[in-house]
């Protein structure tokens, strides 16, 4: 339960309300189950976590003027709770679950249906009248965490003038445009990469949602593409807005005090990678089988694969190294939360690795840009739009799940340790000029609380 005992912050009515204020709905059936999954307590995340894009967003509305009240339902609490998450000084608003959403959760072993698995993995293997009523509850449970009435209540009471939703491919995006509806405010959805995983009551209810909301944030192509194909959406419905980074946060640093803080030589040259352990979606088989060959044809050259990052397939990659044999590999098998610190990682590395298959839009590789490091990218969705100027935006793309053109990428800025500088201060000047919190706040704000203007409004004339 959460309690004002062990919370850092709570907010009091006493605070200043701002001028502008957006709701943003997250990701998730409740709070918990995905932050308890990643061994983030609710402490740590109101007094140092970071590690979302929301934060980013959160930081650029806010030099934009706009503040953000970011909305979770939980089970661990019996009452509408404020708090403020202290590094971005946003408000937290923690709504008790309804009923029905408890009663159904408590009969779940996995609460999350678009993890995979299906009704066998959410509700365990059960059989008869049980799994008919199973599969019920498997495609209404997400659609019943929101509590509709306490969150109109609480948007009236933050005076939230927008809705803000993570995903548009996600159950509470057709709440929450249901209740613009009903509350006369606008609603936006971004897309992250989420999917609804074939949920029936979506399949009915996504298109007409679509149709209805003010407008989608889309940073790639080929999701603007697909959405298109799906919805025929009017151009004017979608807006392309990169992920933002603080660029104050994400710059290079010593290079050799980041390799004694983590025991690499000096002289070596490192190529890094930092994210969750998930083989198949982050490709780190296709990364480890480049690698192996990279090695093999500079069997002499001092060569390191530094790896930052844990997650569901930690054993399967443990096994993996293990078999490899492989005494050039160094793996931090944690989850890092401080910023600070996975800066001081990637300040480690001459390249930045990003071998993907399935991403909605990655941060991860714009960080490593923003440290001045050239990337080697697999052109999973939104790769391309990050490096849509090619080696000029910083980067080497190359087709998925081919490790002979990954291991090539790699060579070729291995084996020209000038050229490789030189993608990394173009990388650097691509996040400045597109991905900073300056530029995409402005774009946020307009989009956001002047839906009548173009995100890129022409010059006044005089």
């Amino acid at each position: 339960m959460l309690t004002k005992g062990n919370i850092p912050r709570k907010l009091t009515s006493k605070q200043t309300q701002p001028e502008s204020k957006i709701a943003l709905m997250a990701w998730g059936h409740v709070w918990e189950d995905f932050h308890d999954s990643i061994g983030i307590s609710w402490e740590t995340f109101l007094s140092e976590y970071k590690g979302s894009w929301m934060f980013n967003y959160i930081d650029a509305l806010q030099l934009a003027g706009v503040q953000t009240v970011v909305f979770y339902p939980s089970t661990r609490v019996t009452e509408p709770s404020r708090f403020i998450h202290k590094p971005t000084g946003a408000t937290i608003c923690m709504l008790p679950a309804p009923k029905s959403y408890r009663a159904i959760r408590r009969q779940m072993v996995e609460p999350y249906p678009s993890f995979g698995g299906g009704v066998g993995k959410v509700f365990g293997e059960v059989r008869g009248s049980r799994r008919i009523l199973s599969k019920v509850f498997y495609h209404l449970a997400p659609y019943l965490s929101t509590p509709i009435g306490l969150l109109a209540h609480e948007l009236r009471r933050e005076g939230c003038s927008a809705i803000l939703c993570q995903e548009y491919e996600y159950f509470r995006f057709d709440i929450c445009v249901l209740l613009g509806r009903l509350m006369g405010l606008p609603v936006f959805a971004t897309f992250q990469g989420t999917n609804s995983d074939g949920n029936y009551i979506a399949h009915f209810l996504r298109p007409l949602s679509m149709q209805a909301c003010t407008s989608l944030i889309i940073g790639t192509q080929t999701e603007i593409e697909r959405v298109n194909n799906c919805h025929n959406l009017p151009p004017a419905k979608i807006a392309r807005i990169f992920n933002p980074v603080d660029l104050s946060m994400w710059s290079t640093s010593d290079r050799g005090e980041a390799r004694a803080m983590v025991g690499l030589p000096i002289e070596a040259q490192v190529v890094v990678w930092h994210g969750r352990v998930e083989i198949q979606t982050k490709g780190l088989d296709i990364l480890l089988d480049a690698w192996e060959q990279v090695c093999c044809e500079r069997a002499k050259q001092n060569l390191w694969l530094l790896l930052i990052g844990t997650g569901t397939d930690a054993e399967i990659l443990r096994q993996r190294i293990a078999a490899m044999q492989m005494q050039n590999l160094l793996w931090i098998d944690k989850f890092v939360n401080d910023r600070t610190l996975i800066q001081r990682y990637l300040s480690a590395g001459d390249i930045y690795a990003f071998p993907s298959r399935h991403e909605g839009f990655p941060v991860a590789p714009i960080e490593a840009m923003a440290c001045e490091l050239p990337v080697v990218a697999a052109a999973a969705p939104g790769i391309p739009d990050i490096f849509e100027g090619g080696e000029a935006s910083g980067g080497l793309v190359v087709p998925c799940n081919n490790s002979t053109a990954f291991a090539l990428a790699l060579s070729r800025i291995l084996d020209d340790q000038a050229w490789g500088c030189e993608l990394g201060k173009r990388a650097r000047c691509r996040v400045e000029e597109y991905f900073s919190l300056e530029v995409v706040g402005r774009q946020l704000r307009n989009l956001l609380l002047k839906k009548e203007m173009s995100i890129f409004p022409e010059p006044e004339k005089n």
